[in-house]
């Protein structure tokens, strides 16, 4: 699939058929373009848990306001962030970089989140979105649909999943057969409205 007809088809799904399994190079190839996306620093922080438990599913859906696609889609990924992936071993982001680029990036890696929780934690969430738009992308492109979901207690998921405590939930992203077209789209605002130059 061309990548234009992927953005323009992705749409977001919310029935799926429970008895569709993905294989596990389907899967293996979700998640290698998943980790291609783009992080700060090149801190590829984020964490993706597939559950495949279907008992955890369950308890998952009953905190996630009891959407069917937590339990029906073939895939959940639960996408987390390492709040402190920037003070684990920098160094190796960068291991194959030039020298020079090492002197000045690391030292700036931890200037740049060192003492501010809330950078981690907008860093993490960016970098969580972005991951889940190449996985939606790649599943439309394999013939799958998708919907990202952020409809869950956040602090039950951690809990149900043994997230280490610096680790967060970003968001989820189910991926599966649909069974139902989605509604047309309700209405996109127009480039006029979203668009600006330079300034509102």
């Amino acid at each position: 699939m061309e990548l234009q007809q992927a953005i323009q088809e992705r749409r977001s799904h919310k029935l799926f058929d429970k008895t569709h399994q993905l294989s596990s190079n389907e899967i293996d190839r979700l998640m290698q373009l998943a980790i291609l996306s783009p992080t700060a620093f090149n801190l590829q922080h984020w964490r993706f848990v597939i559950v495949t438990d279907q008992k955890l599913r369950e308890k998952i859906r009953k905190v996630s306001w009891d959407q069917s696609q937590v339990t029906d889609a073939s895939l959940l990924i639960v996408l987390t962030g390492d709040l402190m992936a920037w003070d684990k071993e920098p160094e190796r982001y960068w291991k194959n970089a030039p020298q020079t680029s090492r002197d000045y990036l690391i030292p700036a890696i931890h200037d740049y989140y060192h003492g501010k929780p809330e950078v981690q934690r907008d860093e993490v969430m960016r970098s969580c979105g972005m991951a889940a738009m190449n996985l939606m992308l790649a599943a439309k492109d394999l013939g799958y649909d998708s919907c990202p979901m952020d409809g869950f207690d956040f602090n039950e998921v951690a809990k149900l999943i043994k997230l280490p405590e610096d680790h967060i939930p970003s968001m989820f992203v189910v991926i599966g057969k649909s069974i139902k077209d989605p509604w047309p789209r309700p209405g996109q605002l127009s480039p006029q409205e979203v668009v600006k130059y330079n300034h509102f």
